[in-house]
């Protein structure tokens, strides 16, 4: 199907694609729902929306729910989980479509499920993939400019993130809850459905009684609560699960376990371990915001960048940006190459390096090579942060070619060379 309609899109015009394409997808999401019979009737749905942050709050969610002895399921750009069975997502999207999420709403009903936590995108949005999915509770983590040139404007990205809460308003479930993160300047326009629960969180919720590079130590609800990641932004990721739970009844005695009990989330602030003396992590920071909070996460430290280059064919603007970000919180920089798809890597690296003015980037090409490259010049002491890609599976070249691709385990692999 994919193939076809690549074909397709070749052959008739972009604007009469563009104009059909929306209906397609809207009476492929119908379809689904009927074949799999509204499955998210019957289990509590929480989705989770935001530019960044999504993956590891539906990671810390799912942490919570399970430490209270629930059985889940879990939709994310990350993996798909149902009940004690969990395989990583090589989509490339966080929500898949193809019915698949009605598919894996059944799934998890069939299995018994609980809770289904389900990360929801504007560009699932935009393709009807959330349409007959019955909320339960939104959590909405944060909103800055992304997607620009598929949605057309940051007013249309937002738009189609604001269809994620109103199909909150429009869920059947008896208590709504929608939860937003009030740090951020567009939380309200999420806290004004007419559901049961409008609910805000902040940092300001809580005490921070300490931060170091591994890990934060909050005061929340008159517990001590260890966060066994670091940064503000996992802070706040924590506390969105936090939140969800004091709201659904869960105690704080099961929300700290759970919370504490997460020192893993795949390509998001993770570390690469093979015995050397200086730190290596790898996340997916891929916008202005979360490379900078990436960087000051790791403060203290000398710190060596290697910095995708986005994607091709996609947020332009972003480039130099990102270039312009690492020659503020970095002594070494090195850009490589993503995911060019149909766009020259070399030009997407040259477009981020026109923002590094105060240091001489190291230009290479090849992914692999510019991880190792990264790694030998590591001290003692020093923080090499591999970015951009995080969890994704493959690096996409020209014409939907592929190279399949781990960051992380090419990280452990530089590192095993090097004893």
């Amino acid at each position: 199907m994919e193939k076809i309609l690549r074909t397709i899109e070749k052959l008739v015009p972009k604007k009469v694609y563009r104009f059909f394409q929306p209906a397609y997808h809207f009476l492929l999401s119908v379809v689904g729902i009927i074949i799999y019979r509204h499955p998210s009737r019957h289990i509590y749905v929480i989705g989770i929306t935001g530019t960044k942050g999504k993956s590891s709050t539906t990671e810390f969610v799912n942490a919570v729910l399970e430490a209270a002895g629930k059985k889940t399921a879990v939709l994310s750009t990350i993996r798909f989980k149902v009940g004690e069975n969990s395989r990583p997502n090589k989509y490339k999207m966080t929500m898949p479509g193809r019915f698949f999420t009605q598919k894996f709403l059944r799934d998890a009903v069939t299995a018994g499920c609980d809770y289904a936590v389900i990360e929801m995108t504007s560009e699932g949005a935009r393709f009807y993939r959330h349409l007959g999915v019955e909320l339960d509770a939104l959590i909405f983590t944060n909103l800055s400019p992304e997607h620009i040139e598929s949605h057309g404007s940051f007013a249309n990205y937002k738009r189609a993130k604001l269809k994620l809460v109103q199909r909150l308003a429009k869920s059947n479930k008896p208590v709504r809850l929608s939860i937003a993160n009030t740090d951020n300047e567009h939380a309200s326009s999420f806290l004004i459905f007419p559901v049961e629960k409008n609910i805000g969180y902040s940092l300001n919720d809580v005490h921070i009684l300490d931060e170091t590079s591994t890990s934060s130590t909050i005061k929340w609800n008159n517990a001590d609560i260890t966060i066994p990641l670091p940064g503000k932004f996992n802070i706040s990721n924590a506390l969105a699960a936090l939140t969800l739970a004091n709201e659904i009844g869960i105690s704080i005695t099961d929300s700290k376990k759970g919370i504490e009990s997460l020192s893993l989330i795949r390509g998001r602030v993770e570390r690469i371990e093979a015995g050397q003396d200086f730190s290596v992590i790898v996340d997916y920071a891929h916008t202005d915001d979360s490379l900078r909070k990436l960087y000051e996460a790791f403060s203290s430290s000398r710190k060596i960048a290697v910095l995708g280059a986005t994607g091709g064919g996609r947020d332009s603007w972003k480039r130099p940006v990102l270039g312009s970000i690492s020659d503020e919180c970095c002594d070494e920089i090195i850009i490589t190459n993503e995911d060019p798809y149909d766009e020259d890597p070399t030009k997407i690296i040259d477009e981020v390096a026109r923002g590094v003015k105060n240091h001489t980037p190291i230009i290479i090409l090849d992914r692999r090579e510019a991880i190792a490259h990264a790694l030998t010049l590591a001290k003692t002491g020093d923080t090499v942060l591999i970015t951009g890609k995080g969890t994704d599976p493959y690096i996409m070249g020209p014409n939907n070619t592929k190279i399949v691709w781990d960051d992380a385990m090419v990280a452990k692999e530089e590192l095993e060379k090097m004893k």
